[in-house]
């Protein structure tokens, strides 16, 4: 059998690639689909989440067992599912997140189960629309508000040492020993 997808990248409907895949590869081989097509270097991190209708994560799908702990719930790694173990016309959503410092999401659809057609090499990308903006920061929020906490910073004429406050309440407490007694 054949699964046709389509990978959305989240936020930019205009940016996606139609995949065709035999069921019986791996959630790896098509994790390096998904990375050619969209042009990265597969040097990252990278997750499937078997998603609801909602687009929720269920469960994740993993490159590699990073986990020290042997006697934890084993992780799905990806070379050792094939895509027919976890998918079909009832369970036919994916997020697939690549590189989990910049966030890459993608929404990644089962579209079509086929037969296969002898006449077509597999996997076979039908259709891209859309280029990923490499030079894009980040969208991670926490990021976000860190460089506006920077730009606050910079904007801010405040000297900090010109404040003598601090000095102030220093000179005027008198009371050593007992800061002294309460350390030992």
């Amino acid at each position: 059998m054949i699964y046709r997808f389509r990978i959305t990248l989240n936020g930019d409907e205009t940016t996606f690639r139609d995949i065709e895949i035999e069921a019986s590869n791996s959630f790896e081989d098509f994790h390096n689909v998904i990375l050619q097509s969209f042009g990265f270097d597969g040097m990252e991190m990278a997750s499937f989440y078997l998603a609801d209708e909602d687009w929720e994560p269920i469960e994740e799908i993993t490159l590699f067992d990073m986990s020290e702990d042997e006697e934890a719930d084993k992780k799905l790694i990806m070379s050792e599912y094939q895509l027919e173990d976890m998918l079909n016309e009832n369970q036919a959503r994916l997020v697939y997140i690549y590189d989990f410092l910049s966030l890459w999401t993608f929404m990644v659809e089962l579209v079509h189960i086929a037969e296969r057609d002898e006449t077509v090499d597999y996997p076979n990308l039908l259709f891209a629309q859309g280029q990923l903006d490499f030079s894009r920061t980040s969208e991670d929020p926490l990021e976000e508000n860190f460089e506006n906490d920077l730009l606050d910073l910079e904007n801010d004429n405040t000297d900090i040492f010109d404040n003598n406050d601090l000095f102030d309440d220093l000179e005027n407490f008198d009371d050593f020993d007992s800061f002294e007694d309460n350390w030992n």
